[in-house]
């Protein structure tokens, strides 16, 4: 239990009512998921325990972590807020010294057991959902089929948490052992080294701009890209040409291989591209406009972290042989294990929730020949033990009732600006607690207390090195992305991997969330532009058409 100083509460008021089950839920820093979940949270997903709950419990029983025992997750009006519970500091101080003893062997084995074991064990359980015969399947045996798929979710995000650890140990300790043997490093020195140079992530980027250089190539498909803006008009064009039409089969099986994504890639309710192929097509004429050059980006970010290595070498000259290894041996071990954090987003955060659609729909389009539903999405707006009570005894459980509900309650909460935290805030889960940090905590907190804001001025945190000035579009979604012109400043709540074809075209980034370890802040710095990021309110105050100043040094925003 945290016993530290208090900081801050907030139990809430008439603006922001807040129902806590007990006295024991008030003590808990609760914070906004808005790195995940930025909108209302749909009914299944939250009942499913999304990437909180059991898989934590585990990820704090199995690292002896000393910081948490549970991560609880609740919803306040509509919006998913989860909170860390600490551990007893007497436990934690003697948890402590197993965690620090262990977790050297997972960052040095762990390569081996993901491409051995692992990633084996993934993809044969991603090739049993994605063969799953569900037309022929009864409903009994579609529930069986989802089951099944949660019993996935579940082990997938165990694996996502050991694969984190491992990779964050590792990097730590090439952290840890630069500082021992150069001292203290320029940040964005260490920022350049710690990109990825063989992803799924550079894998989906290839490929896209393959697809671009073909069109680009070929006198007919071009013609169809720049005769229209939309992408929906784009495809009709294509159905309705002979090398459209084999073009389209190439962007359905790019779909295949990357297009378990959506939106926001956790919750259920966003549309798949591997579902819908427009957005892809979006992207596609958005390569087109910029005339994105992969190779020269993928060169580039390579080139940059060869010389910050180079930099980082030549300091380690006076040192001996034993240290100049160690340091060597730190930084191979970080180099091979960093694609481990753009390739867990594609076959966890995005294949496996994805996945976790699909199989719903597959569920749901059965009910709704059964007459259970009316629209196959209506499932997300039941929870998960709902829905088994709902088919287990149509006639008498009020299924489509509680759908209504749903719905109505999603609408309400739309119209609702959720605060950032509620409950109390303490010095150990604001400066002791270290996963929080990736919501942008403690700076936001700080900002908040300080309740100082300068005209025209947004502050936010230090996410990608350099200075820009240009022209901001708020982007809501990859809808919008054909709105991005070359040159643009895109202010965004938060991006995710379906978001990256957007970094060849702007020329700097703003967030409302995230921390400098966010998604966001990484691809900006393998991207070499600037970032600032955590900022809460960047979509609210900055305007499409706003000249701004990104200054991805200090986290500073200006509206010129």
């Amino acid at each position: 239990m945290d016993t530290s100083k208090v900081l801050a509460k907030f139990y809430g008021d008439k603006d922001f009512p807040v129902e806590w089950k007990n006295e024991d839920e008030k003590k808990l820093f609760w914070f906004l998921d808005d790195n995940h979940v930025p909108f209302p949270v749909s009914p299944m997903y939250f009942s499913m325990h999304g990437w909180w709950g059991p898989t934590c419990d585990y990820l704090f029983r199995r690292f002896n972590i000393d910081t948490g025992v549970h991560w609880h997750g609740k919803v306040v009006n509509g919006y998913l807020y989860t909170a860390i519970e600490s551990r007893d500091p007497k436990d934690a101080a003697e948890t402590g010294k197993y965690y620090g003893w262990i977790m050297p062997a997972y960052a040095t084995n762990f390569l081996d057991w993901w491409e051995k074991r692992y990633l084996p064990e993934v993809l044969q359980n991603f090739e049993y959902i994605d063969n799953f015969d569900a037309e022929n399947a009864t409903l009994a045996e579609l529930m069986i089929y989802l089951e099944e798929m949660y019993d996935i979710q579940e082990r997938n995000f165990r694996l996502h948490w050991i694969l984190n650890w491992a990779q964050f140990t590792a990097s730590m300790g090439f952290v840890g052992t630069t500082k021992e043997l150069i001292g203290d490093v320029d940040p964005d020195i260490l920022a350049k080294v710690n990109v990825s140079r063989a992803d799924r992530n550079w894998d989906s980027l290839k490929a896209l701009w393959q697809l671009k250089e073909k069109v680009k190539a070929d006198a007919e498909l071009s013609g169809i890209f720049k005769s229209t803006e939309k992408a929906a008009d784009i495809a009709k064009k294509l159905e309705a040409s002979g090398k459209g039409k084999t073009f389209i089969k190439e962007v359905v099986e790019y779909s295949r291989e990357f297009g378990y994504k959506a939106i926001y890639t956790h919750e259920y309710i966003y549309p798949l591209y591997v579902e819908n192929q427009t957005p892809i097509l979006d992207q596609i004429k958005s390569y087109l406009t910029s005339d994105f050059d992969y190779n020269a980006v993928y060169n580039k970010c390579i080139q940059e972290q060869d010389e910050a290595i180079a930099h980082l070498r030549n300091q380690l000259s006076g040192k001996s042989a034993e240290e100049k290894k160690k340091w060597e041996d730190a930084l191979d071990l970080n180099v091979r294990m960093f694609p481990l954090t753009p390739d867990h987003h594609f076959y966890f955060d995005q294949g496996t929730y994805a996945r976790m659609r699909l199989v719903l729909l597959r569920v749901a389009r059965k009910m709704v020949k059964e007459g259970m539903l009316d629209d196959p999405e209506d499932i997300m707006d039941l929870e998960y033990e709902q829905l088994r009570r709902y088919v287990g005894d149509p006639k008498n459980y009020p299924g489509r009732k509680l759908i209504k509900e749903a719905k109505a309650a999603r609408e309400k909460a739309l119209k609702i600006k959720p605060r950032d935290w509620v409950g109390t805030v303490t010095q150990q889960n604001m400066y002791e607690e270290p996963y929080h940090t990736l919501w942008g905590y403690p700076e936001k907190f700080e900002r908040e207390q300080e309740g100082k804001a300068v005209k025209g001025e947004i502050k936010g945190l230090a996410g990608s090195a350099g200075v820009v000035e240009g022209t901001a579009r708020v982007v809501t979604s990859p809808n919008e992305f054909d709105l991005v012109k070359q040159g643009d400043i895109m202010v965004c709540i938060m991006t995710n991997p379906a978001w990256v074809v957007v970094f060849s075209k702007i020329a700097a980034i703003v967030t409302d969330a995230g921390g400098v370890l966010s998604h966001s802040a990484t691809v900006a710095r393998e991207f070499m532009i600037p970032a600032v990021v955590g900022t809460g309110s960047a979509t609210k105050e900055i305007k499409s058409g706003d000249k701004i100043r990104v200054d991805g040094d200090k986290g500073v925003v200006a509206i010129l």
